[in-house]
């Protein structure tokens, strides 16, 4: 590698699009450019002849029925659909809702405005590691409960969470259960069936597909409503004219990810206990999260005592190595310049002291990272950390003899 190395290691923001998805997306631009709803003339025959296609192989990839999966722009609007939609479906269901509170935003902020609404949401908080104990799920179940939604796996700490255990729990007692797979499918073996959820959220641009497409898997049997007004598109469940050459990508996304899923997962463990090791070698007052087992494959999270971690990320960024601090959503919030920095709202929920929720970092490698790059980031980190050391206040408070960590 030379001075211009550029190492990749965020996607749990987002994936490269896979050249053999990208090349079976190109046709659908020009050349096959019909309208799928246009089922006359062989444009549109060809159109929506690849959407079933697309929908077969997603299927295939959570194995769920071809006619259980909704295609939609993105993980948000699945998510919304999935909540929203079966609310607005289902209006004598009740009106409590369940979800944890380390959910990503498009949930979060979902449930802030249903409680403007009318609707109660109980929040569940979870234990160190991130998890959520099923039983506090059961415990927080009442007469009046609609829907439960949880994260599969949490993008910032990696954990996974005990999605079956939930889901037997809801349908015993008869509750629409909703997962956010968005940075799990794909990544991950996922087999709705043998989950026994009624929906999955899922997102092609987290495993090699393209940005602005997604899917919904709604369980058969389930009803839905769509979430704004249109035509009769996706079973009548979401309107708007389908963005073929996203959906032909998520397909062939979903079938590589059927087919190289052990292989990735084999590599990507690899490097993850290389690269956790290492950490905890070389780095003093490093503090992993998330938990050290259940989690997502390649996928490594920590913060370090007396550092910022934007900080941390800048300094890595310009040595040619790119991470995350928090998530990629969260990084985005805006409001005083204080409120940049705000606490991750994820790590407070696992117990970090929220003063030091901004020394965190997400090092989430992917399919085609490697040995060498894991290597060159254990090189350059104790010297990235030692270096921060030598600016922070907090250090110098320790050197001091007034450590903020022992209070």
């Amino acid at each position: 590698m030379g001075d211009d190395r550029k190492i990749y290691f965020d996607h749990q923001a987002s994936t490269p699009v896979d050249p053999r998805v990208f090349e079976a997306m190109i046709p659908y631009f020009q050349e096959r450019f019909g309208n799928p709803s246009s089922h006359i003339h062989t444009e549109g025959v060809r159109a929506n002849q690849a959407l079933d296609a697309a929908r077969g192989q997603v299927a295939e990839l959570v194995n769920s029925e071809t006619d259980e999966i909704i295609f939609t722009s993105c993980a948000t609007e699945s998510n919304n659909l999935g909540l929203r939609g079966f609310l607005k479906a289902n209006p004598d269901k009740g009106r409590h809702i369940i979800i944890s509170e380390i959910e990503h935003y498009s949930i979060l902020n979902q449930a802030l405005k249903l409680k403007d609404e009318g609707y109660e949401v109980s929040t569940l908080k979870v234990a160190e590691g991130g998890l959520i104990d099923p039983e506090a799920v059961e415990n927080a179940i009442r007469e009046d409960t609609a829907l439960i939604s949880v994260n599969l796996a949490n993008s910032e700490i990696g954990t996974i969470q005990p999605i079956k255990e939930i889901a037997e729990i809801a349908e015993k007692h008869g509750v629409f259960f909703h997962a956010d797979g968005a940075i799990a499918v794909g990544n991950i073996p996922i087999d709705v069936k043998e989950l026994g959820i009624d929906a999955l959220t899922i997102s092609a641009h987290n495993f090699y597909g393209p940005k602005g497409i997604g899917a919904l898997y709604l369980r058969g049997g389930n009803n839905i409503s769509p979430i704004f007004e249109g035509g009769f598109q996706e079973y009548g469940m979401r309107s708007g004219t389908e963005n073929v050459p996203g959906i032909v990508g998520l397909g062939v996304a979903a079938e590589l990810a059927s087919i190289e899923m052990p292989k990735r997962i084999e590599h990507l463990q690899k490097l993850g206990k290389m690269l956790w090791k290492g950490l905890e070698e070389e780095i003093e007052y490093i503090n992993f999260t998330g938990h050290p087992i259940q989690r997502l494959p390649g996928h490594i999270s920590f913060w370090i005592r007396y550092i910022e971690g934007e900080s941390l990320l800048l300094m890595l960024n310009i040595k040619g190595v790119m991470a995350a601090s928090g998530s990629a959503c969260s990084s985005n919030l805006k409001g005083a310049d204080e409120e940049d920095l705000a606490a991750s709202h994820v790590l407070t929920a696992i117990g970090v002291p929220a003063e030091f929720c901004s020394g965190s970092l997400t090092v989430s490698m992917g399919k085609d990272n490697t040995e060498e790059e894991v290597r060159y980031l254990l090189d350059i980190m104790p010297e990235v950390v030692e270096k921060l050391l030598m600016m922070s206040p907090l250090y110098a408070d320790k050197l001091r003899g007034k450590d903020p960590y022992s209070k």
